[in-house]
């Protein structure tokens, strides 16, 4: 049975419901966050996520939620909740198990799960033993060196020596702990993708920041998080809300 979900849903009181209704046929799940816009859900999902189902409304205040997917990759399964049924088809282009049109009932929802249970539970075990795999190969493969332009050399840099990654109007730079910076030719997303996840994380859209560098934190407005780092920053690196819980997972891992 399901233990962590995501909820995508920009109505409180459907959110509320959805929560409540899982709490009945689930009550040890875990909802470990309600994610209310397309923006938020692309900065929530550019990180890995450890999610047995994603519950995602397709209309959300920004806009449609097909849009994330243009974005980021989400390998966990969808269960779509919405009012309009003209919208099935463009949900099965992704990864989507089911869809529940708005108003469902509780045995509408169960019926959801009963059918994750049945496409996940014979490839669980093969599946975990899987992804351990990969972890541990992107582990050993992940980037030690970064190659960077100099004025007229190319250098190495060791990703041990490096504070942070900062974009900005489609640059990308490289700051190391003592305060050198170089341009790198890779977008955030690569980076994420090819470092070692114990040691880098990307803290937002702007910023992909070191476990060295991270001096001290702030509670700021709205339940988000400042992060102070060892050195200066181009502008503060701020954590949402959303991303507040999985950071400090990241933050307390030995």
């Amino acid at each position: 049975m399901i233990k962590k979900v995501v909820i995508v849903e920009d109505e409180t009181a459907a959110a509320v419901n959805l929560r409540s209704m899982l709490k009945t046929i689930v009550p040890d799940v875990e909802v470990l966050t309600v994610l209310e816009s397309v923006e938020e859900a692309v900065e929530y999902f550019s990180a890995e996520v450890e999610a047995d189902v994603v519950f995602m409304d397709i209309h959300l205040a920004d806009g449609d939620s097909f849009r994330i997917f243009k974005s980021v990759d989400i390998a966990i399964p969808i269960i779509f909740t919405t009012a309009y049924d003209e919208y099935a088809l463009e949900a099965f282009k992704v990864n989507s198990i089911d869809y529940l049109l708005k108003p469902f009932k509780e045995e509408d929802l169960q019926r959801a799960l009963d059918k994750l249970q049945r496409l996940t539970s014979s490839e669980r075990d093969e599946g975990r033993e899987r992804v351990t795999k990969m972890v541990a190969d992107a582990h050993n493969d992940s980037l030690q060196t970064l190659l960077v332009r100099y004025k007229d050399k190319i250098i190495p840099v060791a990703m041990e020596d490096v504070a942070f990654f900062y974009t900005y109007a489609e640059r990308v730079t490289l700051t190391t702990l003592d305060g050198k910076t170089y341009p790198v030719d890779k977008t955030l997303e690569t980076l994420t993708q090819q470092l070692d996840s114990e040691k880098f994380y990307r803290a937002n859209r702007q910023f992909i920041i070191s476990r060295r560098a991270v001096k001290d934190i702030a509670v700021w407005f709205g339940s988000r998080l400042a992060l102070n780092l060892t050195i200066e920053t181009p502008e503060r690196i701020i954590i949402s809300k959303a991303r507040v819980p999985e950071f400090k997972r990241w933050l307390s891992f030995l």
